[in-house]
């Protein structure tokens, strides 16, 4: 059974302007967060490094946020009480 998984999740701007608000409270100040992507839940710790990636084709741009932890550095989770759910 492999563990890799590569999902895409297209919301409305109402939403990602609500998750991206969540997002900002949680990095500025300092707290881990969970958010559920095509039906996983992903716990994010406080020590993701946060980059921005462009992208450039012939016909189309992309920007992404990206947030990237190493597994080996995740701790078990001890509750949802340090948690803000996007």
């Amino acid at each position: 059974m492999s563990d890799e998984r590569d999902v895409e999740k297209a919301y409305s701007t109402t939403e990602t302007v609500a998750k991206l608000r969540r997002l900002a409270d949680a990095l500025e100040t300092g707290q881990p967060f969970r958010i559920q992507v095509a039906g996983e839940r992903i716990r994010v710790p406080k020590r993701a490094r946060f980059s921005v990636e462009h992208e450039r084709g012939s016909d189309e741009e992309e920007v992404e946020f990206q947030l990237k932890w190493d597994l080996a550095d995740v701790s078990p989770e001890t509750g949802d009480e340090d948690t803000v759910e996007l």
